[in-house]
């Protein structure tokens, strides 16, 4: 029987030239060094070769969603038709029908006070918004898409300032509807405001927003937050009338179109339903 010769012995039991075994091995890390290296290399160069990494893209497509506003068509941004699937209580599906676009203007007049002071930080360099109404012609929504003057670092503080006190959730922070004379929405006021939802993007220099009420003009004793009033069992009249899948699920679909916009390279695909292709779209600076 024999057995296995010990590492750095020959045949005979005598003690093996360790130099050799260490310049060998020297030699073979040696080779894995330089062969990691041109790899690197070649990624850096690859970096280079393509414009740059990947920070450098957030920060094109950052400053490039903050210009939507006067670049892209209205019908764009907020489309005549708006699917959305699995959107309402339960996971019914819903279907919002543009009724009214607003004028785009600054932000005078369309929060409250202390919701204003709130957003005062990132500044408004514009305000877009659009009103739906649902297709029982039960509910109206006003969507709106305020584009800050803020840099990165402001909006995700503003985002986190809105997660850490619980802004989004405060009756004293609504956003208020635009209120179309001449709509479905005319009486869509102040009182009449039943559930709303508010989002701050970290990856876009834009606050979205929403607040739903009933289109026949009912006032509202006790708003809730959409977060709250689509949890399942909810026992309030925003919640059973399904308002705050109304806010929260028109808001999503118009903040997935945008950010589908800002990610293309044209900055002219995607969008968040069907619009109308039988007219030329105006882009929402040409509609004001």
């Amino acid at each position: 029987m024999s057995f296995g010769e010990p590492e750095g012995y020959d045949e005979r039991v005598r003690a093996r030239p360790l130099g050799a075994r260490i310049r060998s091995r020297t030699a073979a890390v040696a080779v894995c060094v330089v062969l990691g290296l041109g790899l690197i290399g070649g990624a850096v160069t690859g970096s280079w070769l393509t414009g740059g990494d990947g920070a450098d893209g957030g920060a094109s497509t950052f400053a490039a969603a903050g210009q939507l506003w006067h670049s892209v068509p209205v019908d764009q941004l907020f489309p005549p038709t708006v699917q959305g699937q699995g959107a309402g209580p339960g996971g019914a599906d819903r279907t919002w029908t543009r009724i009214a676009v607003a004028p785009d203007t600054g932000c005078a007049g369309a929060f409250d006070p202390l919701l204003r002071d709130v957003l005062a930080p990132v500044g408004c360099q514009r305000l877009l918004r659009a009103t739906y109404i649902d297709a029982t012609q039960s509910y109206v929504t006003t969507v709106g898409l305020l584009f800050t003057k803020a840099d990165s670092a402001a909006m995700t503080a503003l985002s986190t300032r809105f997660k850490n006190e619980n802004l989004g959730n405060r009756t004293d922070l609504m956003p208020r509807p635009y209120a179309a004379k001449g709509t479905l929405a005319a009486a869509f006021g102040d009182k009449q405001r039943a559930s709303w939802t508010v989002s701050v993007l970290t990856d876009a220099p834009v606050v979205v927003y929403a607040v739903s009420g009933w289109a026949d003009g009912r006032t509202v004793d006790a708003p809730e937050p959409a977060d709250e009033a689509v949890t399942s069992g909810g026992t309030t009249a925003p919640a059973q009338a399904g308002l705050g899948n109304e806010a929260q699920g028109l808001a999503d679909r118009v903040e997935r179109g945008l950010r589908k916009t800002a990610d293309s390279p044209s900055g002219t695909s995607g969008t968040s339903g069907t619009s109308d292709t039988s007219k030329p779209s105006k882009t929402s600076e040409e509609s004001s």
